[in-house]
């Protein structure tokens, strides 16, 4: 059934709505499409269930929280056999707040979030090195994030 889904017009304009504010009562984007509440709470429920629409989350600043340090970690794995236990074991990291499987030179490639310099080298030095299978690692200081947004949708471009 979702392969047959088709996002129209509609859910993309519910979608822009929220993706800009999340709190944005239903009843305030019918108002604004001139279409009924019941009818924004039908679409998101099926986006929703449809897997395209995952959750709903309080996005913390992680600076004002007292997390000064936003790094990328390449990592070398010794086998990509062992990239489902490695990654079982980062899960466990909670300063991992993105793991990503890839091409390329690293076999995976994480954002780390830490309080300063000396927090990054313990979660480098004692939970991540030692993981079996991390043959080594190389770390990127994030200095600025300069863009940071979601996908957004947009219509297909049929090919003629």
């Amino acid at each position: 059934m979702a392969q047959n889904f088709q996002i129209d017009k509609l859910d993309r304009q519910i979608l822009s709505i929220l993706i800009k504010d999340s709190t944005v009562p239903y009843t305030e984007i019918a108002k604004d499409l001139l279409i009924s509440a019941g009818t924004v709470h039908v679409r998101m429920k099926k986006l929703t269930e449809l897997g395209v629409v995952v959750g709903s989350h309080l996005e913390i600043n992680p600076l004002k929280a007292g997390y000064d340090i936003c790094a990328f970690l390449g990592i070398f794995l010794e086998k990509g056999s062992e990239y489902h236990d490695c990654v079982s074991r980062m899960k466990k990291i909670p300063e991992i707040v993105e793991l990503h499987y890839t091409t390329g030179v690293y076999s995976m490639f994480a954002k780390i979030i830490c309080r300063d310099t000396q927090h990054l080298r313990e979660v480098l030095n004692e939970h991540i090195q030692p993981i079996k299978g991390v043959q080594r690692t190389e770390t990127f200081i994030s200095l600025e994030e300069s863009i940071k947004r979601q996908v957004e949708i947009r219509e297909k471009k049929s090919r003629v």
